[in-house]
C-alpha cells in the first residue's frame, strides 16, 4: 500500500529532517521493510499495511516531540523508538509560558542545569558557544522570577564592545548607537512577554536594558542582572559590575570565552573570574558545549569546524 503523510504545520521542517537529511534517513534506516519518499511537509510510505502503519505510529512520536522542543537529533529518535523518553528531556523542563501560551523550555542538559542550578545560587556563570541558549534561559529564568514577584526589577546589560563596526560611526544618539548590541536581550524578552506589556515595564523601569558602563555605583537590590557577552569584559569592568549586587538579587553571567573581542593584550574578565571564583560557596559555573546548540542545525557544524 501507498500512503501520504501529512506533517503538522506548527512543525520547523529544518529541525525535524536535520542536516543532510540525517534525521529522516536516521528514521529510514530503523523501518527497513518499507520504502519513504519525504519532501517539505509530505511523506510518502510504501509497504506492507502493518509496516506501514508501524511507521506512522513512529513518525508522530518523533513529530510530536520536535514539536515540543524544538529540537530533533538521531539519538532522540533512536530513544524514542525504543520506547524512552530522551534523557536531558526527562525531566520537567518547562521554565514558564511566554506569548500567547508558548511554553519556554529548557533544550538540553545544561539548560536544565543552569536552571536547577538558579535555586541554590545568586551569581550563575552560563559559557559556552554561540546558540547553546545561555541568553535565552538567564532570560527565561529572569522573567519567571518577575512573574512570580521573587524580585521587582530585571536588569540587562551587555558591554559595548565593537566586533568591526566602531561606535562612533554608528548613526543617531546614545541610545541609536547602543541599542543594536542590546537588540538581542529584546528579541528574548518578546518571545516571553506581550509587546504592550514588555513596553509598559521598560518605561516604567521594571524591565531596564543598559551598557555596563551605566552599572557603576549602583546597587542592584530585588533585581535579577544579567551580563551578557561577558567575555568582552575587562577584569576591572566585571569586579565593578559583579560588586553591585544586592539583597535579594540574582546575577547571570553569560559568555563564550571563543568569541572575545578585546585587544590581544587584554585578559578577559570572564576568564579571570572563573578562574578566581570557581570555588565560592553561592556561585554556580554552567558550562555549555555544542550539543546544547538548539539553533539552526549547522551552527554545530560551524562552531564544530572553527574548534578545529
Amino acid at each position: 500500500m501507498d500512503t501520504i503523510f501529512e506533517l503538522r504545520d506548527s512543525l520547523d521542517t529544518a529541525t525535524f529532517y536535520g542536516v543532510n537529511n540525517q534525521n529522516i534517513l536516521c528514521l529510514k534506516n530503523q523501518h527497513p521493510d518499507v520504502r519513504v519518499i519525504a519532501r517539505g511537509y509530505q511523506i510518502k510510505v510504501s509497504g506492507a499495511e502493518e509496516a506501514v502503519n508501524r511507521f506512522e505510529k513512529n513518525l508522530r512520536k518523533v513529530e510530536a516531540f520536535c514539536i515540543q522542543h524544538i529540537v530533533l537529533t538521531e539519538n532522540h529518535i533512536l530513544q524514542l523508538l525504543h520506547g524512552e523518553h530522551p534523557q536531558e528531556f526527562a525531566q520537567d523542563n518547562l521554565i514558564l509560558h511566554g506569548v500567547n501560551g508558548k511554553p519556554i523550555l529548557a533544550r538540553s542538559v545544561n539548560q536544565q542545569a543552569l536552571v536547577n542550578a538558579y535555586d541554590d545560587n545568586d551569581l550563575l556563570f552560563a559559557i559556552g558557544p554561540a546558540g547553546s541558549g545561555k541568553t535565552y534561559t538567564a532570560i527565561a529564568l529572569a522573567v519567571r522570577a518577575l512573574k512570580n514577584r521573587e524580585v521587582k526589577r530585571i536588569i540587562l546589560s551587555r558591554p559595548a564592545v565593537e566586533a568591526g563596526e566602531k561606535l562612533g560611526f554608528l548613526p543617531g544618539d546614545l541610545k541609536e548607537k547602543i541599542d543594536p548590541y542590546l537588540q538581542p536581550l529584546y528579541d528574548a524578552l518578546s518571545d516571553m512577554l506581550p509587546t504592550a506589556k514588555l513596553n509598559d515595564f521598560i518605561e516604567r523601569g521594571t524591565i531596564q536594558i543598559a551598557p555596563l558602563a551605566f552599572m557603576r555605583g549602583r546597587t542592584l537590590a530585588d533585581a535579577v542582572v544579567i551580563l551578557d557577552e561577558a567575555q568582552n569584559t575587562t577584569t576591572a569592568q566585571l569586579k565593578m559590575f559583579l560588586t553591585r549586587l544586592g539583597i535579594n538579587g540574582k546575577m547571570i553571567v553569560t559568555g563564550d570565552l571563543t568569541q572575545i573581542d578585546l585587544p590581544a593584550t587584554q585578559k578577559s574578565g570572564l576568564k579571570d573570574a572563573i578562574e578566581k571564583l570557581h570555588n565560592i560557596r553561592g556561585i554556580a559555573i554552567v558550562e555549555f558545549n555544542q550539543k546544547d546548540i538548539v539553533r539552526h542545525p549547522l551552527v554545530k557544524h560551524i562552531v564544530d569546524a572553527y574548534a578545529s
